[in-house]
């Protein structure tokens, strides 16, 4: 699954001059081989699991042996090459750090528990803040999304592009639920949506559900509360696949508090955000050249 590089020099951010293209390349070629890898790991565990073979760490939020599994084999495989970078993850936490790994080991954690073949691993490279390297993988459809800021995103080797819908009405949103927002506020930011005559799904996966947005897939996604782990690969291949997305994460710090999700086709996007409330990011986003 590790494939070439892609060609296209990536865009620095100016604050961080000191990250080479090499460094970053480097970079790549670990996250695209640790992500397979740990696909692997999370398959075999997958096929492997017997029924109830589960807790809950609270309200609908599933927790497994393979989720602790699957990070420690990610975070073992950054340490040994890049012990100098920062890690944060879902399971384990971390810490902010200017070079920092953002891994979600099994996202859609529900779905792998009741033996619903739609789960990803979610890894993020993030330089003081910004994304610039994205990857996702469900290695039981063995479907691989990568990212790379500036140089466009992919699925198993094929270049991504966001759906050509051009109406709400026409659109399949997908829209995310948390138990940090009451259950009311969802049901009324979906009336809007269907009002406008859109189709909304739940697949239980929100990496996934982000960048099948990518894919053109389905045509918007929103959620009112995300952890990065969950979202920061996704964004970066909505807005390399030519989508449109909130301002989550504004600050470098904010990627350890979580915050409003928006993803969508350009075609839908104002009619979504209003819908949902959720701000569109200006166009210049945190990190890029005027």
């Amino acid at each position: 699954m590790a494939g070439p590089h892609l060609q296209c020099p990536v865009i620095l951010s100016p604050k961080d001059p000191m990250l080479t293209v090499d460094e970053l390349n480097q970079r790549e070629t670990l996250l695209r081989t640790v992500t397979a890898s740990a696909g692997a790991l999370a398959l075999d565990a997958f096929q492997t699991r017997k029924p109830g073979d589960f807790t809950l760490k609270g309200r609908q939020d599933f927790l497994t042996e393979a989720d602790g599994a699957v990070e420690n084999h990610v975070r073992a495989a950054i340490a040994a090459e890049f012990p100098e970078d920062g890690i944060l993850g879902e399971e384990a936490g971390g810490a902010l750090a200017e070079r920092l790994w953002v891994i979600d080991p099994i996202d859609g954690t529900a779905n792998f528990a009741r033996g619903i073949a739609h789960f990803c691993v979610a890894i993020s490279f993030c330089v003081k803040g910004e994304t610039l390297l994205g990857a996702i993988f469900n290695p039981a459809s063995n479907e691989f999304y990568f990212a790379r800021k500036g140089a466009g995103a992919t699925k198993n080797g094929t270049p991504l592009a966001v759906a050509a819908t051009d109406a709400i009405a026409n659109a399949s949103v997908e829209i995310g639920w948390s138990p940090r927002v009451a259950t009311t506020d969802y049901l009324a930011a979906q009336e809007p949506v269907l009002a406008e005559g859109a189709n909304i799904r739940r697949g239980a996966s929100g990496a996934l559900a982000i960048a099948w947005v990518a894919e053109g897939r389905t045509d918007g996604y929103a959620e009112y509360y995300m952890n990065a782990w969950d979202c920061l690969a996704g964004l970066l291949m909505v807005r390399e696949a030519g989508g449109v997305t909130g301002a989550y994460p504004a600050t470098e710090a904010e990627l350890l508090m979580g915050g409003e999700i928006f993803a969508a086709a350009p075609g839908i996007a104002a009619e979504f955000s209003a819908a949902m409330k959720i701000a569109i990011a200006p166009t210049e986003r945190k990190g890029e050249a005027a």
